[in-house]
């Protein structure tokens, strides 16, 4: 499957705990004030590529803890990332995604647009949009207060948010 891109980043510690291979896809919705990747806005930049390429840049780094799928916003490619995400937990590796829907949002589309497999392959959600007025540089992994760090396996099966410590 092919996927629209903004770029990744091989060893990240920003994007989640641990060392993390990030992927930023191309195209958001929400057109947050202030968002700290305004570049991935648009839906016809950045370019393609496959879910294999982007696998084979996986396997061959030895020191990852996980794959983040960052933005732009991830669902909107949602079927492709399923299937990476399925592929990357094979190997091990914990998904960390960031959306700026809520979880209550995704869960409520789920039988939508893929929203439901990108969630179960999703070990912590980072949901909500990017509130401005509400920024917060003390909180890990989150950009504004409004944000939640979800525990997103254990939300799905409870069809709630359940927060947890990054």
């Amino acid at each position: 499957m092919e996927l629209r891109i903004a770029g990744t980043v091989n060893d990240s510690i920003v994007d989640g705990p641990g060392i993390r291979f990030s992927i930023f896809v191309q195209g958001c919705p929400h057109n947050c004030e202030g968002c700290h990747n305004p570049q991935t806005h648009d839906f016809n930049g950045g370019s393609i590529i496959t879910t294999e390429e982007l696998l084979e840049k996986i396997r061959s780094n030895p020191l990852l803890d996980g794959v983040t799928f960052s933005g732009g916003e991830p669902f909107c490619q949602a079927e492709a990332l399923s299937e990476l995400g399925k592929e990357i937990r094979k190997l091990g590796l914990n998904i960390v995604t960031y959306t700026g829907y809520t979880f209550e949002q995704l869960f409520e589309g789920r039988q939508n647009n893929h929203w439901g497999e990108l969630l179960s392959v999703t070990d912590f959600l980072v949901d909500g949009p990017f509130i401005l007025a509400q920024k917060d540089w003390e909180i890990k992994f989150r950009g504004s207060s409004n944000q939640r760090f979800i525990d997103c396996q254990t939300s799905y099966k409870e069809g709630k948010a359940i927060e947890c410590e990054p």
